[in-house]
């Protein structure tokens, strides 16, 4: 004798399971917006190059017509990674909500 495997669902198990699923998939947005990994990455990179910059020798600044490259181009990275980071802060991923019909 078989019995009927079928699984009927109430209306509050459906709605639970649609508000946790709504929930993971706001999280996933906020947690993979391409402005915090654009931003984090310009941030490090930046500082990197910043501090090459810094530390850059006199030869390896005339090689470069006499512009440290590296110190101009690690604060611009550091402006730009900050820029997108803000951008997030100010203008956080909203996830629309359903609509009850």
């Amino acid at each position: 004798m078989s019995e009927n495997s079928e699984h009927h669902y109430t209306e509050d198990e459906i709605a639970r399971e649609v508000t946790e699923l709504e929930t993971r998939s706001a999280t996933a947005s906020r947690i993979f917006d391409l402005r915090r990994i654009i931003g984090g990455l310009f941030v490090v990179y930046g500082v990197i190059v910043t501090i090459t910059g810094i530390t850059d020798s006199r030869a390896a600044i005339d090689k470069a017509q006499g512009v440290n490259i590296n110190l101009w181009t690690g604060i611009g990275m550091l402006a730009l990674g900050v820029f997108f980071l803000v951008w997030l802060k100010l203008r956080p991923v909203t996830v629309p909500q359903r609509r009850e019909d």
